[in-house]
Formats: structure tokens, C-alpha cells, sequence
């Protein structure tokens, strides 16, 4: 049974999943290539936002966790969690930190030691960049690929109730895996190779995307159309034994904006022309808004140059809440409101002010962001801003206009203070603009 565990990369995945099982009686050992993170760590200090993340550390840090430069010898088992990002350039999966993580287990670890692969990686990585490395050095292995599929804002609590897929090299392997992820989840799913458990991720996380994008083209239509989507969707979903309607959105953060394209890179043979076009329309959606949001600023106001706009809500996503900015509409945004000359407020319950201003932002409170702004653009779905009293908020403000992406916002208290809104695909038939 697996008791010392060491996992390579600090990040989300990582970090979690220390946090689990060492929760669950094991010895964990860290290590990440960034000294800031190891020194935040070691200091008891959460990197990320992740509810119950930083109690978690408090209980187990300098017991049964502990964060490392390198990994220690004599560990039953090494668990990879490095990011596997795409290119910007070329939009192709970047392998370096995988090969680098195995190159260093295979440095530090031997041949009894089970290798895991728990970032998300193209089909056949863990066979031809995880395996030649481990192979090289010990002249056998023993690997598993077990994918990480928690949500961001209920991580720790999925890493228990979510099944934990299971592939391995061969069936010692394989065995040798389950057993180690028996130990933090409920139910343990074995699937008879790397390549099968590398796909689950793969083709989880991509039909999400295709999901949210025929979501986002219904509302498009409608909004071509004269309807409102969210009684489209409502209608169709109501008592309708087939699968739901989502309703439509931005989509973002680490999975969702790059596995489309670690999917697209597991198909030599073929273009998967409905993944591809799902992360088109949805990389697409937040441009669109953007362009939206200048042209009725430009309707309403007359002109953009020296125009404000608030922007709330940064985080690629609201609920569960995170902090992550990756993936975020307004990062694809911002470069529409910079050519039109406006001056961008943000805020965000979970943003850093410095992450903000970094993004070319101006931090503010939500009082200000009313206050000093001539357009508000909602933009994620915390719940501080369900309840947001606009009623009050907006009168006697220079606010013109406001863009509700979610549809949480009291339509008929903004219409009330004189105030034009709109959301994807929804404007009021009988406002002018």
C-alpha cells in the first residue's frame, strides 16, 4: 500500500490533491520549480483560492505534508501534476514540464516506485513522454494515468465523491493504482489502458465546451431573432426527458480553454470538426460582447473615447467562486475597450487588486464602479452580485447601460432607473437602441 507519496507541481491539481491524501493518512511530499510557491507553502500560506484548501494545510502541514525543492528518495509513489499548456502561437500542447517531471522521478525514484500521471495530457503521452523516461533509467516501470476531474470551488469534497479513473501500464499497474486512489475516493473505476483513462479526461472536458456552445449558438439565434434565449431554453427543458439546454455563457478557465486542443492534438488522422467548432464560438463570445458593449456605448453616449466602463467580475467564473483568471471573457476583452478609448473599473470578490491592474484595470468598490461609470458589464455570476441592489445603486449615476451576461441582475429595477440593459442574446424588444 502506498504510504510516502510524492507529487510533482504545487498548482491546483497538485495542491489538492496533497491536501486529500494526506487528509487521508498518507505522507505526502511536494515539490514545485517555483520558490515563491514552496516558500508561501512551507509558510502555511494558500497560493489559491480553493475553500478548505488553507484549513487543510493548517491541519496536515509539517504532520503528514510537507513541500520540498526535490523529491525525496524511497516514495511509493510520484504523481505528476504540471501544466500542460497550449502554445499561443501555434495552439499546440506544450509537453516540457511532463517530460521534466518524469526525467526528474526517474533521477530520484526507482523502479518499485508507482509513476502517476494526473495532468492532462494529448492521448499517448504517458506511453511515449512519461514511460522512455522512466524506462531509460530503470529498465522497467510501473505507471498509471488516473486524470484529475474536480470542479474549481468544491475540489477537496470531489476528490472524494468523484469516481477516480484508473489506466495502467499492465495489471500490476493498474492494481497498484487503484489501491493508492482507493484510499482517497469513494469508488475507483480501473479501464484497461493509459491511453483510455487519458481520453476520459479528454472527452469529459470537451463535451462540457460542445455543451456551453450550442448553449451560446441558441442564444445567439434567438437574440437574431427577437427572442429571449433563456425562454427558449426554459421551454425546451421543461419536462423534456432528453438532454438539457444549457444556458448560455462564458466559457474559460484551465480545462475548458486548452483540452479542446490537447483533444485535437490526439487525432493525427483527423480534424474533430465538432470539438474545434465548440472552442471556436465560445473563444469567440467574449469578443463579440466586447464589440456590443462599445457600439451601444457609442449609441448611447455619443462616443467611447473617454467613456467608463465597470467590468464586474474577472474570474473566469463566479460559482463555484474562484480567483482564476485563466480563461477569463475579459482578458479577450480588454483589447476592444482599449481601441475604444474607455476607461475600465474592475471588480471582482475574489480578484486581487494587483491581478486587476496588472490586466490594465482600475480596482474600485462596487459603490464606485456604480458611481463613476457610465456602462456596467456583468461578467461572471458570484453571488455578491445576485443580490446587488440596483435600484438604489443606479439612480443618479451616469450609468447609461448595462450588460448582464448571466441574467442575475433585476431587469426591471435597471430598466426602471432609465437604464438600458441587455445580456447574450436578450435586449427588450420595445428599448430603442
Amino acid at each position: 500500500m502506498a504510504n510516502r507519496i510524492g507529487i510533482v507541481g504545487m498548482g491546483y491539481v497538485g495542491l489538492t490533491l496533497a491536501a486529500g491524501l494526506a487528509r487521508n493518512g498518507c505522507e505526502v511530499h511536494g515539490v514545485d520549480s517555483e520558490p515563491r510557491v514552496r516558500e508561501e507553502l512551507s509558510a502555511g500560506r494558500v497560493h489559491l483560492y480553493e475553500p478548505g484548501l488553507a484549513e487543510a494545510l493548517r491541519d496536515t502541514l509539517g504532520r503528514n505534508l510537507f513541500v520540498h525543492p526535490a523529491l525525496p528518495p524511497d516514495l511509493d509513489a510520484a504523481v505528476i501534476c504540471v501544466s500542460t499548456p497550449v502554445r499561443d502561437d501555434t495552439r499546440q500542447p506544450d509537453l516540457t514540464n511532463v517530460a521534466a517531471a518524469a526525467t526528474e522521478i526517474a533521477r530520484r525514484c526507482g523502479s518499485q516506485t508507482l509513476v502517476v500521471v494526473r495532468s492532462t495530457v494529448p492521448v499517448g503521452t504517458s506511453r511515449r513522454v512519461v514511460l522512455p523516461a522512466l524506462t531509460a533509467a530503470w529498465g522497467r516501470a510501473r505507471l498509471v494515468m488516473a486524470p484529475e476531474r474536480t470542479i474549481q470551488g468544491q475540489a477537496l469534497r470531489e476528490l472524494t465523491e468523484l469516481p477516480q479513473v484508473v489506466g495502467g501500464l499492465d495489471d500490476d499497474s493498474r492494481r497498484a493504482g487503484v489501491a493508492l486512489f482507493g484510499r482517497l475516493a469513494r469508488q475507483v473505476v480501473p479501464v484497461s489502458s493509459l491511453e483510455t483513462a487519458e481520453l476520459v479526461k479528454l472527452a469529459n472536458n470537451c463535451h462540457t465546451d460542445l455543451i456551453y456552445a450550442y448553449g451560446n449558438e441558441v442564444a445567439l439565434l434567438a437574440g437574431a431573432h427577437g427572442v429571449d434565449p433563456l425562454e427558449v431554453i426554459r421551454a425546451a427543458n421543461h419536462d423534456y426527458p432528453r438532454p438539457d439546454l444549457a444556458r448560455p455563457g462564458f466559457v474559460g478557465g484551465s480545462c475548458l480553454s486548452k483540452d479542446p486542443y490537447l483533444f485535437g492534438a490526439s487525432a493525427p488522422a483527423h480534424t474533430p470538426l465538432l470539438v474545434a467548432a465548440a472552442r471556436r464560438r465560445n473563444e469567440q463570445l467574449p469578443v463579440q460582447v466586447a464589440e456590443t458593449v462599445v457600439r451601444r456605448l457609442r449609441q448611447l453616449r455619443g462616443a467611447t473615447a473617454g467613456a467608463t466602463l465597470a467590468v464586474l467580475g474577472w474570474a473566469y467564473k463566479g460559482w463555484p467562486p474562484t480567483d482564476d483568471m485563466r480563461g477569463a471573457a475579459v482578458v479577450a476583452m480588454l483589447p476592444a475597450f482599449g481601441r475604444a478609448g474607455l476607461r475600465v473599473l474592475g471588480h471582482d470578490p475574489l480578484v486581487a487588486d494587483e491581478v486587476i491592474r496588472a490586466h490594465g484595470g482600475e480596482p474600485v468598490s462596487l459603490d464606485k464602479a456604480f458611481s463613476e461609470a457610465d456602462a456596467v458589464l456583468v461578467l461572471n455570476d458570484h453571488p455578491d452580485y445576485r443580490g446587488l441592489p440596483v435600484g438604489t445603486l443606479l439612480p443618479g449615476t451616469a450609468v447609461r447601460f448595462v450588460y448582464d451576461s448571466w441574467r442575475i441582475l433585476d431587469e426591471e429595477a435597471v430598466r426602471a432607473a432609465g437604464v438600458h440593459y441587455e445580456s447574450l442574446g436578450y435586449r427588450p424588444t420595445r428599448e430603442p437602441v
